[in-house]
């Protein structure tokens, strides 16, 4: 049984996987010395191209504070708690809970990599107040959808080579996202895992006796007070219409913006929750008592995501990340490389934790290398997209908005997750080459 195969994991993952901001300062140690040791590049050579990348993320660091925060305002209000708890109710056992949370998540990750991970994690906690199942596994469970995020609606890698004048058109040219996210192997692996992934995480669910629960009362959101109404501020942070106005003014614009054909990214996921929880909240001191409860999670996302900056700016621009990719190229064939490929991936993606980022990296080797040997392009294109995704299983990186909501540490989880990743890994390899 996968339970009693886990545990093995969970214990070496509980007893020395650090705090992710030590595993940061460890990975931005790790990648100096080895851009020392195989770039020969000098020590001040890359402490340069780390502080000088350090804040090349504060833009996506703002949207991934905002994937928090914005989602956990939206998940407070009244009606979306009800509508959780409401579907929380269908499982009746552990393993029902189990498996629900995990297609809940991997479907919200395949719409959009930001909606599922913050409604998975919301997810949880509710399932966690209904039912009581070992919290550790749930909330793992609710991450592992992340797996399908690239081969998903919202995949960088496929949507960047759908995209007129992206940065290797003169190459291969536009790939549209028939041949590539509705392409039939890409399916075939999306519908295998959505098999797989919830059975795994079934199997995994510990005895009750090794199972680790959570008081649902600690899961509770403080209601929001209404306090005075005495003074005029106080009647404009308890006023509707005010909220109202500028919530649906929030609204009309998105369904404009909808009916002219725009598409789900992170920032109209989190602008389509901001403007929700304007409303659904009621009044601006709900939603500002909603944002005081959100915010305390996000301290990991500021102080980390500068760090992963400046890592990727070093196996960048040392040429790390180019070296890596260019030796499993070499040994590859047409038929593998599609799999070299995605092993590639997966190994940048612990250092280079961002999809358009590693694609940038590494669509300069594997492009030209899959056109040399004659290999499927689309293929190679995809398996670069999956490696990504694989590996996030293991690095903390995205997991840091789940475990603020759920209130976890990486250690927490990560057991789980790393047989996920050994289960996954073999179904993802022999997808992409043979099927």
């Amino acid at each position: 049984m996968l339970n009693t195969a886990a545990k093995p994991f969970v214990r070496l993952v509980e007893r020395y996987l650090p705090d992710p901001y030590i595993f940061v300062l460890l990975l931005t140690l790790v990648v100096f010395a080895a851009a020392m040791l195989f770039e020969q590049q000098s020590p001040l050579a890359v402490v340069t191209q780390w502080g000088d990348g350090f804040w090349g993320l504060l833009s996506f660091s703002m949207q991934m504070l905002l994937v928090l925060v914005a989602g956990y305002m939206l998940a407070s209000t009244p009606l979306v708690t009800g509508l959780l708890n409401r579907l929380a109710a269908l499982a009746k056992s552990p393993g029902q809970a189990i498996i629900l949370v995990t297609l809940i998540s991997l479907l919200a990750s395949w719409l959009n990599w930001g909606f599922g991970l913050v409604v998975g994690a919301l997810f949880a906690k509710a399932l966690a107040r209904q039912i009581q199942v070992d919290y550790r596994l749930l909330v793992a469970s609710a991450y592992s959808g992340f797996i399908v995020w690239h081969g998903g609606l919202a995949g960088s890698v496929p949507l960047t080579i759908a995209t007129p004048g992206h940065f290797s058109e003169n190459l291969i040219g536009l790939i549209p996202t028939t041949d590539t996210i509705f392409a039939n192997f890409n399916l075939l692996l999306v519908a295998i895992l959505f098999i797989a992934v919830p059975l795994v995480n079934r199997l995994m669910l510990p005895k009750a006796a090794d199972s680790i629960y959570v008081d649902p009362a600690k899961l509770q959101d403080q209601p929001a007070r209404v306090g005075s109404n005495e003074r005029p501020a106080d009647k404009l942070e308890n006023s509707m219409l005010l909220a109202l106005l500028v919530g649906f003014a929030g609204i009309a614009y998105l369904v404009q913006y909808f009916v002219k054909g725009g598409s789900l990214n992170l920032n109209i996921v989190n602008y389509l929750f901001i403007f929700l929880a304007i409303v659904l909240h009621g009044t601006p001191r709900r939603l500002l008592h909603s944002l005081q409860q959100a915010i305390q999670g996000g301290a990991g996302i500021v102080i980390q995501f500068p760090f992963y900056a400046g890592i990727m700016a070093v196996m960048i621009q040392s040429g790390l990340a180019q070296s890596m990719s260019e030796w499993f190229v070499s040994f590859a064939s047409a038929h593998s490389l599609p799999f070299w490929s995605f092993i590639s991936a997966g190994i940048v993606n612990i250092f280079v934790p961002s999809g358009g980022g590693q694609w940038a990296v590494q669509a300069p080797v594997m492009l030209p290398a899959a056109l040399e040997l004659g290999a499927d392009v689309n293929r190679v294109a995809m398996a670069v997209a999956w490696g990504d995704a694989w590996t996030n299983m293991i690095q903390p990186f995205w997991a840091l908005p789940v475990l603020a909501i759920a209130g976890l540490k990486a250690k927490d989880i990560m057991g789980f997750c790393l047989m996920q990743l050994l289960i996954s890994g073999v179904i993802i390899s022999l997808v992409l080459t043979f099927a």
